[in-house]
């Protein structure tokens, strides 16, 4: 019976977001009782990869933020090169309601944050409330089950790929340390393997993961951000080799299940762990968390709500068949839910464990509201009745 109950949790949409959550409420439990020293202490214990005194030694955060986020990134490569190849993204004119709506999605919000931090070290974060969270996203949406047409589906998990591909561009641009360029001369290499195996059409992946975690190695080193590294590889496995198999679709069809039910729980466990010790109501109001939660709460809803409005009106795209305005509301306000992206672009905008904690405190209450408002946003919109035909595909 609980095995059965088990297997029926985990083949449900909404499992991935369900478990994240509870990632998330565990961090913030642990972080917030006695276990609080243990948890910071083995968060920040070093481990070291090493060959004849060379290698990597980092703390236990960072094994998780640039290693296992790297087989995220990984994971979204693939669906990116999916999606553009044969998939969502491949017909331009099915992208442009859903890529306005990402833009303006992840232009309002940034804008929001930066007048509460202009001219304030915080400014770095300015990307923190661009980012939107896929698995916590669509797994309110999956809850909602029949009162949400599939089109609204599609419609959100368009704007959240493209949200994600945003959000890559942004950390390659604007989120590299003190560049080392020979690392970088290096990484052509397995690169170059790469782009050779994938040519050729080759059916085993095994040698492109190899020369991906090289690849991955001298990023690293390099000062460019790691998890880009998971992006290339992941461009550079073949969608179908030369028997016509697909190795892509094989590998992201097995990785799945290891990144929304262990890498992405294990993320956020480590990172969001808000200490509440010391805090007021008050400290939700300072510019770094405000910022972030209104940019989530507020200019999501603007951006992309906003921008779906004035395509739709001005007769430049349709409606996403079936849903209405409050449909439409609602989904603008899920991709508030930053949370995964949000969190991992804090990270890599402050090393300060105080600024970290207004980061978390930000991200998780605009997070939180963001997903209430949708919720109850889409409950109320499937009582309404569907919109005239003359807006609906």
């Amino acid at each position: 019976m609980l095995l059965r109950a088990i297997d029926k949790f985990f083949r449900h949409e909404a499992s991935g977001g369900i478990l994240l959550m509870l990632s998330a409420v565990a961090a913030l439990v642990v972080a917030n009782s006695a276990l609080s020293g243990t948890y910071e202490s083995v968060l920040g214990s070093y481990l070291a990869v090493t060959l004849d005194g060379e290698g990597l030694k980092k703390p236990l955060i960072l094994w998780i933020n640039d290693g296992l986020m790297a087989i995220f990134f990984f994971l979204i490569g693939l669906e990116l090169k999916r999606e553009m190849m044969e998939g969502k993204l491949k017909n331009p004119a099915d992208v442009v309601l859903p890529g306005m709506a990402a833009v303006g999605g992840m232009i309002v919000p940034a804008l929001i944050f930066v007048f509460f931090n202009w001219g304030l070290p915080s400014i770095s974060g300015w990307a923190i409330p661009a980012a939107t969270d896929i698995a916590f996203a669509l797994g309110i949406l999956a809850l909602m089950g029949t009162r949400a047409p599939a089109s609204l589906k599609v419609f959100l998990l368009t704007l959240a790929i493209l949200d994600d591909l945003g959000a890559i561009v942004i950390i390659a641009l604007f989120y590299t340390a003190e560049l080392k360029v020979d690392y970088l001369y290096l990484a052509l290499l397995p690169l170059g393997g790469l782009i050779w195996l994938n040519l050729k059409g080759a059916h085993r992946v095994a040698p492109a993961l190899m020369l991906g975690v090289v690849m991955w190695f001298f990023v690293l080193k390099s000062g460019v951000h790691a998890t880009l590294a998971g992006v290339v590889t992941a461009f550079c496995i073949p969608l179908t080799d030369k028997w016509g198999k697909s190795p892509l679709h094989s590998l992201e069809h097995g990785l799945t299940p290891y990144v929304l039910y262990l890498i992405i729980p294990i993320f956020a466990f480590a990172n969001a762990g808000v200490v509440l010790q010391g805090m007021t109501f008050a400290d939700l109001f300072a510019p770094l968390p405000l910022g972030i939660a209104l940019g989530l709460i507020a200019g999501k809803q603007l951006g992309v709500f906003g921008i779906t409005y004035v395509m739709v009106k001005s007769g430049m795209s349709r409606m996403p068949h079936g849903a209405n305005w409050m449909h439409i509301y609602g989904v603008a306000c899920l991709a508030g839910i930053g949370f995964t992206m949000s969190l991992f672009i804090g990270s890599l905008s402050f090393s300060d464990a105080a600024m970290m904690n207004q980061v978390r405190l930000g991200v998780l209450s605009g997070s939180a509201i963001s997903a209430l408002l949708g919720a109850g946003a889409l409950l109320l919109a499937g009582r309404e009745k569907e919109e005239p035909q003359t807006e609906a595909a």
